[in-house]
């Protein structure tokens, strides 16, 4: 071996190291950068804020029995019951359909039966008096889970609709991509709230966690709700 040689593996070896270090670099970054982020609410399940966000859930959500952080949601009886988290209220500007860009909540789905197992999420529009699709609302947009998905019972992970969010927790993310309409749900229909909920059509002992709650515009807010308890 020549010196020509001696030389090339060494700078082979320089840039090897250069680069290991630069991915080590990126990986501490974003540790720290789920580390640091900080949600931009809270709302405490006891709170009379808590009970304005879960409304007309049934039965109330509970605190998580180990003691994982979020609201449990759990289905005692054969029937209706259902959760529904609600998680905007309108500022001091409206917010139409054209600007929200994207939907997530961090989840985890501790039994599961069918598809109905999974939380889905719907956003209203404001009534307007004319061709109102619901007797609350004008449209409903809901995007719910396929059979493309693998999903893992007690999972911690990321649901989300529309458009991919940067992630803020480093969970595995999982789209909702079925979609259904009932009303016109134009880009210009004013958004009266959102939620995730589950469906009452699911089965007895469905068990659903949620911890956090957001949603994204084009108007740079990426709101995320943390649900302590």
């Amino acid at each position: 071996m020549n010196k020509t040689d001696i030389k090339k593996i060494t700078n082979s070896n320089s840039h090897k190291k250069h680069d290991d270090n630069l991915e080590q670099i990126k990986i501490i970054h974003e540790l720290n950068y789920y580390k640091n982020l900080e949600p931009t609410n809270k709302v405490l399940l006891s709170s009379s804020s808590g009970i304005a966000v879960y409304a007309d859930s049934s039965p109330t959500p509970t605190m998580d029995n180990d003691n994982r952080d979020g609201w449990l949601h759990k289905k005692t009886l054969a029937g209706s019951d259902k959760f529904n988290y609600y998680f905007f209220s309108q500022g001091n500007k409206p917010m139409y359909l054209s600007d929200l860009v994207g939907l997530c909540a961090n989840v985890s789905i501790d039994k599961w039966d069918n598809n109905s197992s999974a939380p889905f999420f719907n956003i209203y529009t404001k009534m307007t008096g004319s061709g109102d699709a619901g007797s609350w609302y004008k449209s409903r947009i809901s995007y719910s889970i396929d059979n493309t998905v693998d999903i893992c019972v007690g999972e911690h992970i990321e649901v989300w609709a529309k458009n991919q969010p940067n992630s803020y927790s480093g969970l595995r993310q999982v789209e909702l991509k079925t979609k259904t309409v009932n009303g016109t749900a134009l880009d210009t229909e004013e958004i009266y709230t959102i939620s995730l909920g589950s469906d009452s059509a699911s089965l007895v002992n469905t068990q659903i966690l949620v911890s956090m709650l957001g949603f994204d515009t084009i108007k740079n807010i990426n709101h995320r709700v943390k649900l302590i308890s």
